[in-house]
């Protein structure tokens, strides 16, 4: 199946890029990042930010907008049959446009990938297009707050992502 990632959530106050893969089958018909129920994204944003996770999703987006926090994805499209990142023909790959994207988002400085896939992805694929300017920027590769790495404990997690509240 063909599918396609969401728009980035970002404004000029976006100081923190946290980049996924690819939004799974859950949030691709729910139309908003982090949608499964056993996702702890947005556990772990209440935990950093103070976001109540069960608040309606423009809520849980304006408290990220608000702590400098813009969300986006690596890959705009693949072919893949589940929600799994090992599933992604790696052929299909087409990339989001972040020379655009960091042009416009000046203050990102700090980029946080949810997981190895989207940062094996971004450095594979987007980092070398990008402009010298563009490649200063701090990078972490935090653990994958999908249900698929249900191995690392949640409070590793939390601490673990502390660094994207630490460049925001």
């Amino acid at each position: 199946m063909h599918v396609h990632s969401f728009e980035p959530v970002a404004d000029e106050s976006s100081r923190v890029l946290i980049l996924g893969s690819m939004p799974g089958k859950a949030s691709l018909r729910a139309g908003q990042y982090y949608a499964h129920p056993r996702n702890t994204f947005w556990r772990i944003m209440g935990e950093l930010f103070q976001i109540d996770p069960s608040a309606p999703y423009s809520e849980r987006i304006a408290g990220l907008l608000s702590e400098g926090i813009a969300l986006w994805d690596v890959l705009k499209s693949c072919t893949r049959e589940s929600s799994l990142d090992s599933d992604i023909d790696e052929s299909s790959i087409v990339v989001n446009p972040f020379d655009e994207f960091l042009r416009s988002h000046p203050a990102v400085r700090t980029i946080c990938f949810n997981g190895a896939k989207a940062e094996i992805s971004y450095r594979k694929y987007v980092l070398a297009g990008l402009p010298r300017d563009g490649r200063r920027r701090v990078y972490h590769r935090l653990p994958s707050t999908s249900p698929a790495n249900a191995a690392i404990p949640y409070l590793e997690k939390v601490d673990a992502w502390r660094v994207a509240s630490a460049g925001a």
